[in-house]
């Protein structure tokens, strides 16, 4: 009987070792298992500190600033317990942080819009948030302080909102006596990246384009949109000084500018060009072009005179274009999602400066194409401002 279950037992011996093995395994798969994904949120407000406790008394375990990472460890009530890059830890209100598809979306947004072409310069007025599309409701992320410098990228224009128990707007006097119904208020939006590279909208309030001050005292009255270095002139006696010395180099600009209204159908209506005089060492208009429905970005570069009538016309000399809108398009209207203006044909407008005047590029023989105008010019002048253009 013996030799009987010896025998059964050496036969068995192999499963029952792999089962054994299996048992083993089984047990210790706790040690090998893959943790799930860190939960990330995203600090929105400027600063805020960390607590130890969810309390009315409390101590500071560490601080975090807008944009930056959490780890998120535990939840309780409107309250999270994070740490962040160094390694404190503490309660934070979940109110002042946004989650990882927050953050995504402003990436994407980056992503998208990282190769535009900044169309001008400025500096935020205040504190104030990005947003992710047009509007003063939609999802905020990043803060800006006062002063950042930005890049404007491009602008939209949507219906403003109207404030609970607000009168309603007045008509304009011109249809004070027309039953149609008023049009809405509009507001302007620009899509901006600051020098961190941080991308989304604000509210045009909130910026100031960058322009000198000696060109701000000759808007008369309107909003310039963009002002442009298009050369420099040397004046040893300008007048000028930057920390006590003179400055000699004075850079020449041109500037586009546009009234100051929102919702405008166009990026600016007027185009100058300010040139220095070094004999009376201040600014001069030496271009200038009105009603017209221009359209961001300009362009700057040199260009030689194709008339070849000149004795510098095969000299290389600061050039600009910018774009405006066709004689038979219709004027555009926002798109009523994004907010942003399409225009629809344009026209590329090409000037040289070429001492303190602008002139004209054209082909050689090819008249200027009719253009639109925000106001309608009168036959006679049109006429003129056709021959002088020749």
């Amino acid at each position: 009987m013996q030799k009987i279950l010896s025998k059964l037992m050496n036969r068995q011996l192999p499963h029952f070792v792999l089962l054994l093995a299996m048992a083993w395994g089984l047990a210790g798969c706790s040690h090998f298992q893959i943790k799930p994904p860190e939960k990330l949120v995203y600090v929105t407000a400027k600063q805020t500190f960390l607590r130890d406790r969810v309390a009315a008394v409390s101590n500071r375990t560490g601080t975090a600033s807008n944009g930056e990472k959490l780890v998120v460890l535990d939840h309780a009530r409107r309250f999270l317990k994070v740490r962040t890059p160094r390694g404190e830890v503490g309660w934070i209100e979940e109110k002042l942080t946004a989650g990882q598809d927050v953050a995504d979306k402003f990436e994407e947004l980056g992503k998208e819009h990282q190769q535009d072409p900044v169309v001008a310069t400025a500096i935020a007025r205040d504190e104030v948030y990005l947003h992710i599309s047009p509007g003063r409701e939609t999802t905020r992320f990043y803060l800006l302080a006062e002063n950042d410098p930005l890049s404007l990228l491009e602008r939209a224009t949507i219906v403003k909102p109207v404030t609970p128990g607000a009168a309603p707007a007045a008509k304009p006097a011109a249809d004070a006596n027309s039953n149609a119904p008023t049009p809405p208020a509009m507001e302007d939006w620009w899509l901006v990246r600051n020098a961190k590279g941080q991308t989304g909208w604000i509210y045009s309030r909130m910026i100031e384009v960058s322009a000198p001050d000696a060109l701000v005292r000759y808007s008369e009255g309107q909003r310039i949109v963009g002002a442009y270095i298009l050369a420099h002139v040397d004046d040893p006696e300008s007048g000028i000084l930057d920390n006590g010395n003179t400055v000699t180099s004075i850079p020449e600009y041109v500037t586009l500018l546009s009234p100051y209204k929102a919702g405008l159908p166009y990026d600016f209506d007027q185009v100058r060009v300010f040139v220095w005089n070094t004999k009376k060492h201040r600014y001069e208009t030496g271009f200038r072009e009105h009603n017209i429905v221009g359209y961001l970005p300009i362009k700057l570069d040199e260009r030689i005179d194709p008339y070849g009538k000149s004795a510098i016309s095969s000299e290389k000399l600061p050039a600009f274009t910018y774009r405006v809108l066709a004689g038979d398009q219709t004027m555009p209207t926002p798109d009523p999602v994004t907010g942003l203006v399409k225009p629809g044909r344009t026209i590329d407008k090409t000037y040289r400066l070429e001492g303190n005047i602008c002139r004209r590029i054209l082909a050689p023989g090819s008249p200027p194409p009719a253009e639109a105008h925000p106001v309608p010019e009168p036959e006679k002048k049109a006429k003129a401002a056709r021959k002088r253009k020749k």
